[in-house]
C-alpha cells in the first residue's frame, strides 16, 4: 500500500519537479541459500516497484507467497516455517540509488535504504548496475542478507539444510509511467 502512496504523491509532484517517475515492468528476485544438504533457490517475477530516475528514490514490495520453488514442499516450508507469511505477506524497501543519470548508459552504483523482512527493518547498501536507454531503465544488484538479522529461524535439527546467509538478486526493468 506504502508503494502504491509513493507512486500517487510522486505522480502528483510531476507536473511541478518534472519527475520521471518509472514503474517495474520485468522483475525478477531471486534467493539462493547455499547449503551443506541442499541448495535452495526461489524467484519472484511479481515484483511491484518504482523508481524516479530524477532523484534516484527506488521504492519495492514483494508478496512472499510469490516466490517459485523447484519443489513444492520447499515452498510450503518458506512460507510456513522461515518467513511466516501469513504473519509477514510482504518485504518492502526503501530507498535512494546513488549515481542515477538520464542520459544513455551503464552506470556502477549504490543504492541504501530500509529493507523491511519478516516484520524487522534493517538498514542495507547494495551496490549494482544502472543501465538507461531509451524507454527503459534496468538495475541489477546483489547482495547477502544473514537470517537471523531479519529474525528468520533455521531449523535446529536439519540446520545445514538452510545457509545462514542467503544471496538476493534483483533484476528489474522499469518504462516511464
Amino acid at each position: 500500500m506504502r508503494l502504491f502512496f509513493f507512486v500517487a504523491v510522486v505522480c502528483a509532484n510531476t507536473f511541478t519537479a518534472q519527475a520521471q517517475i518509472y514503474v517495474a515492468s520485468q522483475s525478477s528476485i531471486t534467493f539462493f541459500s547455499d547449503a551443506a544438504i541442499e541448495d535452495i533457490k526461489a524467484e519472484n517475477r511479481q515484483v511491484e516497484s518504482a523508481l524516479d530516475l530524477g532523484s534516484g528514490v527506488v521504492e519495492f514490495r514483494i508478496t512472499m507467497k510469490d516466490f517459485a520453488f523447484n519443489k513444492s514442499l520447499m515452498r510450503q516450508h518458506f512460507n510456513e516455517k522461515y518467513v511466516h507469511s501469513e504473519k509477514y505477506p510482504h518485504a518492502t524497501f526503501q530507498g535512494k540509488i546513488e549515481r542515477v543519470s538520464t542520459v544513455p548508459g551503464s552506470y556502477a552504483s549504490t543504492a541504501t535504504g530500509k529493507l523491511v523482512l519478516h516484520g524487522v527493518t534493517r538498514d542495507v547498501t547494495a551496490t549494482g548496475t544502472v543501465d538507461v536507454q531509451p524507454g527503459q531503465v534496468r538495475i541489477l544488484s546483489s547482495f547477502m542478507i544473514r537470517l537471523v538479522d531479519y529474525n528468520i529461524p533455521r531449523p535446529q535439527v536439519l540446520w545445514q539444510n538452510i545457509a545462514e546467509e542467503v544471496e538476493v538478486k534483483v533484476d528489474i526493468t522499469y518504462k516511464p509511467q
